[in-house]
């Protein structure tokens, strides 16, 4: 799937990792192929609600995508959407 990422979704995403646990959750989710929700629960020191609002607001930003595993969830990071977001701040380091 190759897409360009728009403005709106650069927004988006910028948003999304300007957060200090947002940007500790996708470090610990990079680590593992798929990473569970009670692991990210766990690794956190906030309430689930919380922690369950951080992962909402980087799945609907395309960053990590969530697979039902059983009773549970589990995330894994979006590498194509990463590459795309890093590709689109590239121009603005020269």
């Amino acid at each position: 799937m190759n897409t360009t990422l728009s403005i709106k979704n650069v927004e988006k995403i910028s948003k999304a990792l300007g957060d200090p646990y947002r940007l500790k959750i996708m470090e610990a989710v990079k680590k593992q192929d798929w990473m569970p929700c009670c692991e990210i629960l766990g690794m956190i020191d906030l309430a689930q609600s919380t922690v369950s609002h951080h992962i909402k607001q980087l799945v609907d930003a395309d960053l990590l995508v969530s697979e039902k595993d059983g009773r549970n969830m589990r995330y894994t990071v979006n590498k194509e959407v990463v590459t795309e977001y890093v590709n689109f701040l590239n121009p603005f380091k020269d």
